[in-house]
């Protein structure tokens, strides 16, 4: 593995623990470039994790790109294609980030005490810390399809563009907690040092402009 696949890697392991799901009244599916999302939320419904699901997202860095339709739009003709049936899930079409995404969600359905976040391996990390600021009563897990780097990584932005996307990841961790978008995250040293390294070799293009 190169040096860079290598510190790809740590990011990857670092953006990604603490999937798990349990037995809940809602599956919130955050709208992305990966069907596979998509395809994960449709099996926890079938297993009965959930009653319902809401797709929520309109479009983002790279879906603007990819399709004409809303990511929820797109995800939702993909779970009928799956067997869901219409009135198993709810769209919300706005949400450009998981600060809507999960607050959007909370305005739609405020009875709810109990959700599972659906998202992509390496988001999983960010949407937890954002759910204490936009949703501190819910009690929340977040959870994303099983799959492996590099070699599971979506053909849609290909390897060199997911580890630009983690890289633009842990640099929302280390600003967001300031400006109020997420909790605190202590940031371990070899994440710091493969973030650094990775941004030096040119993986800067999802980093936030105008903060170091």
């Amino acid at each position: 593995m190169t040096p860079t696949l290598q510190h790809a890697t740590v990011l990857w392991d670092f953006l990604g623990q603490g999937r798990q799901h349990q037995p809940c009244e809602l599956i919130v599916v955050c709208g992305s470039y990966d069907l596979r999302v998509c395809d994960y939320a449709c099996e926890l419904l079938k297993q009965g994790v959930a009653p319902h699901l809401l797709f929520t997202g309109n479009t983002g860095n790279w879906t603007r790109h990819l399709w004409a339709r809303t990511e929820a739009d797109v995800f939702a003709q993909r779970a009928l294609e799956l067997g869901v049936s219409a009135d198993q899930f709810t769209l919300e079409s706005r949400a450009t980030n998981f600060a809507e995404n999960i607050g959007f969600a909370r305005a739609l359905f405020p009875q709810v005490r109990r959700a599972t976040f659906l998202t992509k391996p390496n988001s999983i990390r960010r949407v937890a810390l954002t759910l204490p600021i936009q949703w501190p009563e819910l009690d929340a897990f977040v959870d994303a399809p099983a799959f492996s780097f590099p070699g599971g990584v979506s053909n849609m932005i290909g390897v060199l563009g997911l580890i630009d996307e983690m890289v633009g990841d842990v640099h929302r961790i280390m600003v967001y907690p300031s400006l109020g978008f997420q909790a605190e995250q202590v940031i371990p040293d070899d994440v710091q040092v493969a973030w650094r390294f990775l941004v030096e070799q040119g993986f800067d293009h999802h980093l936030i402009q105008g903060r170091s």
